[in-house]
């Protein structure tokens, strides 16, 4: 998943009282084991088994009582090792729709010659968890599957069936993608009210005190253009003005230049008007201009110096790979460049490449969308159903600590549950670090205090939704 990063939010008009001290529970052992053997388990596409890491939480949850006909274990032929679990907790009200609890359990790549530290070695030290996945998404597959097996021990039954599904594929476009599998192929599997999902969550201070919660509504879709420039070439030692190179180059700077015109949504505009307060004047001025008017070019500017305010306010392309020539000594016949694309709601992949289009404007680059990973995320509605329980724990568990919705500028598997009318919102609860904590890059991270306290509040979370 793509975290938050830094917003330029006054954290101590933020912070109203510090988070107590969490005590250590008699199933946190446990939930460590749990944890601990997630991450341990290589889950990286065509090199790791997210298939024998299901396995493993289907046998814990087995352990505690879970039926054969209550945890399903799938996969494809074709995919044997991007398998995944669902497991259900029956609830008592037939007739009220199940909750469902979502999380991927496969991780990106890192390479061992690049970490301090074998990857796939769970690591306590000074404060943090530190493996790849402890972050993103194995702390919240762990949570959520311990919150059923600790509902399951104690005999809680609840009024909403609680489902879980850990999936695979999510971090890889084009892989196998079990998310998208289960909402295609086994909706009674997955069907229910809402899906808790990652994407909210939350952010500290670099003093590691809480800064802000964040409930995920709506996200950016994600999109690649393959970008090409092609010449006949010929021999290095007589130049030519046409030159694939070259033109590529004049391109991706177009692209670079390019400004998506402010798109707002309900979900940005009540961002933006709880977060201006905080604010210092002259950004204030300018959240409040761009809610009343997405048109105010100064005010666009102004916030459009910080970057992930920029990604909210707008569509974003960034060039992030490039090919080009084929000899050292030959002018080159084709030069070929990816740009990543995250496509506000209510724009599309058609008007996004129209614009780049029309932006390098040359006919001999050509612009071709790869394959979309997965249909425009619908926006759910952000009712008191959902925010109130999510709220009012938050008053109990983070004290004083606001509870804002954000749009993710990132990407999910929540869009393939959408698509097929199953609302998804990104839970808060997991604080993250405001540098992102090495997600998806080198020694990632995450504060222990982080993870056991947002344990503490999904788990209660998921009980106040079940009721």
């Amino acid at each position: 998943m793509r975290r938050m990063t830094k917003l330029p939010v006054a954290a101590a008009a933020l912070i109203l009282a510090a988070t107590p001290a969490l005590a250590a529970d008699a199933t946190e052992p446990a939930f460590r084991a749990l944890y601990k053997e997630l991450v341990e388990t290589n889950t990286v596409v065509n090199s790791g088994s997210c298939t024998k890491a299901a396995a493993q939480v289907a046998a814990r949850m087995k352990a505690a009582g879970f039926t054969d006909d209550q945890l399903t274990l799938f996969s494809v032929p074709e995919h044997p090792q991007d398998g995944g679990l669902v497991a259900i907790l029956p609830g008592t009200d037939k007739r009220a729709k199940p909750i469902l609890l979502l999380a991927h359990i496969d991780v990106v790549e890192a390479k061992r010659e690049d970490w301090q530290q074998d990857p796939f070695t769970l690591i306590e030290k000074d404060g943090y968890f530190t493996a790849r996945g402890v972050s993103d998404d194995k702390a919240m597959a762990a949570i959520f599957a311990d919150s059923l097996i600790r509902l399951k021990q104690a005999g809680h039954k609840p009024r909403r069936t609680l489902k879980l599904a850990l999936t695979c594929g999510e971090e890889t476009s084009g892989a196998f993608n079990g998310a998208e599998w289960l909402a295609n192929n086994r909706r009674d599997l997955i069907d229910a009210e809402f899906v808790m999902n990652e994407g909210g969550g939350g952010r500290l201070n670099p003093d590691g005190t809480p800064e802000l919660l964040a409930i995920q509504v709506g996200e950016k879709h994600y999109q690649d253009f393959e970008v090409t420039a092609t010449n006949p070439g010929g021999h290095s030692s007589r130049p030519v003005p046409q030159n694939a190179i070259y033109d590529l180059a004049a391109a991706l700077k177009a692209v670079e230049a390019h400004k998506f015109p402010v798109r707002l949504n309900d979900t940005t505009r009540a961002f933006f008007t709880s977060v201006a307060p905080t604010q210092p004047a002259p950004i204030a001025a300018a959240m409040r201009a761009i809610v009343a008017d997405p048109s105010d070019a100064a005010a666009a500017a102004l916030l459009s110096g910080d970057a992930t305010v920029n990604a909210t306010l707008r569509t974003t392309c960034v060039a992030t790979q490039v090919a080009a020539g084929h000899a050292q000594n030959a002018l080159p016949q084709r030069a070929v460049a990816n740009v990543n694309c995250r496509i506000i709601p209510g724009e599309t992949v058609e008007t996004t490449l129209a614009a780049l289009e029309g932006a390098i404007a040359n006919p001999a680059v050509k612009v071709v969308p790869k394959v979309t990973r997965n249909k425009i995320a619908q926006q759910p509605p952000l009712t008191p159903a959902i925010v109130d329980p999510a709220r009012a724990l938050a008053k109990t568990h983070f004290p004083g600590v606001p509870l804002l919705p954000i749009m993710v500028t990132g990407a999910t598997d929540g869009p393939f549950f959408s698509a097929v009318g199953i609302p998804v919102y990104g839970v808060p609860g997991i604080l993250h670090e405001p540098d992102g904590g090495g997600v998806h890059g080198l020694n990632e991270r995450i504060r222990v205090s982080s993870v056991m306290k947002g344990r503490a509040y999904l788990h209660d979370l998921i009980i106040a939704y079940a009721k």
